[in-house]
This record gives structure tokens, sequence and C-alpha cells, in this order.
């Protein structure tokens, strides 16, 4: 019998496997570097207005395009297309993009999460198929 951790890192691997989860993990991740170099004081964000606002939407935004599709790996192609398309928009409305890293990061994310593939059992071999 399988000891628990064990066990949790075979459910773990196969999560691993049928999601998305590197892509969603770099879009996370610049996500929270967007947002994370967009904190600022609130009466700094109420002062500015939609300018001050925008960093805090764009990173949330990039970290829900990064877990949605890890609940729902079907979505990979909207959310990775709609991650990427906020972290190229993050370098205008947010300290450059979290300082480039987290536009990068979202990109490398976003691109990762649209060329996922579900992974297919491989082909017999025709001697394999025979015996």
């Amino acid at each position: 019998m399988l000891s628990r951790a064990a066990h949790a890192r075979a459910w773990f691997r196969a999560f691993r496997r049928t999601r998305p989860f590197w892509g969603g993990l770099w879009l996370i991740a610049g996500g929270w570097t967007v947002l994370k170099f967009s904190l600022s004081s609130l009466q700094l964000i109420v002062s500015t207005g939609f300018g001050g606002v925008a960093g805090y939407l764009v990173g949330g935004g990039m970290i829900l395009c990064g877990l949605i599709p890890l609940a729902v790996p079907r979505q990979r192609y909207t959310f990775g297309l709609i991650g990427t398309v906020l972290a190229v928009v993050s370098l205008v409305v947010s300290n450059l993009g979290g300082f480039l890293l987290g536009m990068l990061l979202g990109v490398l994310g976003g691109s990762m999460m649209v060329g996922w593939g579900v992974r297919r059992p491989r082909r017999r071999a025709p001697a394999e198929a025979e015996a």
C-alpha cells in the first residue's frame, strides 16, 4: 500500500500531466510580478484614477488566466490568448510590465498554454501488435 506522500505525489503527477500546468504557472508568476510592481498606496490609486487601477486589473487578469485552464483544460486556447494579450498590455499600463519581467513571464506562459496538447498514447509497432 502506498504511503500518503507517495499517493499525493502520484496524484500531483497525474494532475500536472493532464493540464497545461507549466504554462499556467508561468502566467501566474507573470501576473504576480506585474501586480507586485503595481502596488502602491490606496490614496495614490484613487487620485490617479484608471491609470492606477489598470495595473491591478491586468495583473489580476493574468493570474486568473493562469488559474482557469488548470481547472478547465479545454479552455486553454481562450485564456492563453487573453493572458498573452494582457501581458503585452501590461507593458504600457503597469511600470513597463513589471519591469519587463512580468510581461516576459506572461507571454511565455500564455504561449505554452496555447501550445499544450493532451498526451496521446503511443502507437504500437507491428511486431508488438502481433505478440
